[in-house]
């Protein structure tokens, strides 16, 4: 039986490595379920035919992503919204459709062979998207774990980046009130809910006003 090393910290991605494991024997998958638990020493001890990195906010050594068949799961259409914080930067751009990609990692941020690639919505809450990629990055594992193949290389001409989306980013600006439309300021609010820092308005006296659930008036 194949060994598999599951390396993350979202609940989501948990929740995917919690179902993978139980396919399987004990001690054929090993979950690293948090940054402090992990380092490249352990890796090369525990010697795992494939590692996952769902979720994973980190960079990954060289040498593992080359010794090693490591698989990363991308909430995008792949080449498309590649980099950090792929939910957040669909949605505010107003994308309703998207899709769970796993591809195998190389040098390069989410430019390896794609091995499953499936549509997915960004309708409705965030823990609605979450429970999606997890249906859907539990069915296209086990395919690829039971099917391994090389994989699709992606086209770079198609490729799109864009980067990680910070806490500050959050705010609802007075400018954005007046100028973006209701379903933007929706948007916004709903792509950052809980776990997720979440979008606020600021007072005259520089408090914050944090927003976690909203809708549009019918």
């Amino acid at each position: 039986m194949k060994k598999i090393l599951c390396v993350g910290y979202r609940e989501w991605a948990l929740n995917i490595y919690n179902k993978i494991a139980q396919n399987y024997n004990d001690g054929d998958v090993t979950i690293v379920a948090s940054y402090d638990e992990y380092n490249d020493s352990f890796v090369k001890e525990y010697n795992p035919d494939f590692i996952l990195f769902y979720g994973w906010s980190w960079m990954v050594s060289e040498d593992i992503i080359s010794d090693y068949k490591c698989i990363m799961l991308h909430p995008s259409k792949l080449p498309k919204y590649r980099g950090g914080s792929p939910i957040q930067n669909q949605i505010i751009r107003g994308e309703e459709n998207s899709a769970v990609t796993l591809f195998l990692m190389n040098e390069e941020m989410d430019s390896g062979p794609i091995v499953f690639q499936e549509l997915m919505l960004l309708s409705g809450s965030i823990n609605d998207i979450f429970n999606r990629i997890e249906e859907l990055g539990y069915q296209g594992t086990m395919q690829f774990l039971s099917n391994p193949i090389e994989g699709v290389k992606q086209i770079e001409e198609d490729a799109t980046y864009f980067s990680r989306r910070t806490e500050d980013q959050g705010e609802i600006t007075s400018k954005e009130l007046n100028e973006q439309s209701s379903e933007y300021i929706y948007n916004k609010i709903r792509m950052l809910q809980d776990p997720y820092p979440n979008a606020y308005l600021k007072a005259s006296d520089g408090k914050k006003i944090f927003i976690t659930k909203a809708c549009i008036e019918s």
